[in-house]
């Protein structure tokens, strides 16, 4: 039996938000090592095209397209350009994701509320409506949305960006059970404590730090690369059978 054929994604495309670093960025690494070609999302052009250029220095295939996800407007061109440099689409990772306060909910405005389920809930929504007919013509297409434990259980001083990452969740189940006649796959990743810019002011704070460890069962903070591997799973034909799960990378922290 030939393993290899059943984590390779060659001849696939995968539209990545949030790419140019941190988890968006590790996902693309390994997606591109597993044979595809990935189209890097982010709010600026100049920082996707630097990223971009790296893979394709290494051999792989790699476009940068700028796009705020957060504005709406956006998204139909970020989709247009895909198809017209691409030509297909086949995988989409709704990675991309915000968090402008940390406070109690009282404290948080609204402002900040909409500027977080604008990028966190209602951008997923609109990417993967837009994406739709083209995942549906594909083979094997798969929707991944990056979530958070914080969805599953809130997180202390991160409220709002919970509620938007639990809502991302219920909204990955929804889209599974509609979506499965037409032979998408959806399904969700919740992260713990990645190492990454995003998540910086928590890793590098010696006293959140401690009590995090002592929840955590393997006892280090995550790799952006240990989520990529567990995208390219839920992208590969390994998990052909695979939709509408709910899948935790948090060191054992929710247990």
């Amino acid at each position: 039996m030939d393993l290899s054929s059943l984590f390779s994604l060659d001849g696939k495309v995968a539209l990545i938000t949030g790419a140019s670093k941190g988890i968006g960025f590790g996902i693309a690494e390994i997606f591109v090592a597993a044979g595809a070609k990935v189209v890097l999302c982010s709010r600026k052009q100049d920082a996707v095209d630097h990223m971009a250029t790296k893979l394709r220095a290494k051999g792989y295939e790699a476009v940068g397209i700028a796009c705020n996800v957060g504005n709406m407007d956006e998204l139909p061109n970020l989709v247009g350009k895909t198809i017209e440099s691409c030509g297909q689409l086949d995988i989409l990772v709704n990675n991309a994701a915000t968090s402008p306060v940390f406070g109690p909910v009282h404290e948080t405005s609204s402002t900040a509320f909409d500027k977080i389920m604008n990028v966190n809930l209602k951008a997923p929504f609109e990417l993967s409506k837009l994406c739709w007919p083209y995942l549906r013509a594909s083979s094997n297409a798969s929707i991944i949305n990056i979530s958070s434990i914080g969805g599953i259980s809130p997180e202390h001083g991160l409220g709002i960006y919970s509620v938007s990452k639990a809502a991302l969740i219920s909204m990955t189940k929804v889209l599974a059970k509609e979506w499965g006649e037409a032979k998408i796959r959806v399904n969700v990743i919740c992260p713990g404590l990645i190492e990454t810019k995003f998540s910086e002011p928590l890793w590098s704070n010696e006293k959140i730090m401690k009590m995090v460890m002592n929840k955590l069962a393997i006892k280090r903070v995550g790799s952006a690369q240990e989520i990529g591997a567990m995208a390219l799973f839920l992208a590969s034909p390994a998990s052909a059978y695979t939709t509408g799960s709910v899948f935790t990378a948090d060191g054992g922290f929710t247990i």
